[in-house]
């Protein structure tokens, strides 16, 4: 794909799964500019680059949880999907809900694609490498510079 490195959003309310990426990306053999955020209300702030994310770069993929405090996924996806300056980035949902209408609604909301946490450790590196490879090595993404 040629990129220098791939930003990744993680959108993120559980410190052992941002912790448990992190380590995850760290040892990844893409170069990952990983930014997280808590909630869908500090994910939207960073892609506005209001505030303290003045100097935000445009992420080339959102890794998104469904159920956070203050703006959820759902909702925050749905914002996302509605402005046409984001429209463009892919968003893999990546929550520990199994539930039917979950899925469809992602989907429906514009998800790129849906992945259940896996509760192990080796389980979820093989996810999160699974999507590092795929989206940054198989999948052409826009580079647009906003």
């Amino acid at each position: 794909m040629g990129l220098e490195s791939a930003v990744i959003l993680l959108v993120e309310d559980d410190s052992a799964d941002v912790e448990l990426t992190r380590y995850t990306i760290a040892k990844s053999k893409i170069l990952i500019d990983l930014h997280v955020v808590g909630d869908g209300v500090e994910a939207l702030a960073f892609l506005r680059r209001e505030g303290k994310n003045a100097g935000a770069p445009r992420p080339d993929l959102i890794l998104l949880d469904l159920n956070m405090p203050r703006m959820d996924g759902r909702t925050f996806l749905s914002t996302i999907r509605a402005d046409v300056k984001f429209q463009t980035i892919p968003v893999v949902i990546l929550t520990t809900s199994q539930a039917e209408e979950d899925i469809i609604k992602s989907y429906r909301l514009g998800a790129n694609c849906y992945i259940t946490k896996p509760v192990g450790l080796a389980e979820f590196a093989k996810i999160v490498n699974a999507i590092e490879h795929f989206w940054f090595t198989i999948v052409c993404l826009p580079r647009e510079n906003l």
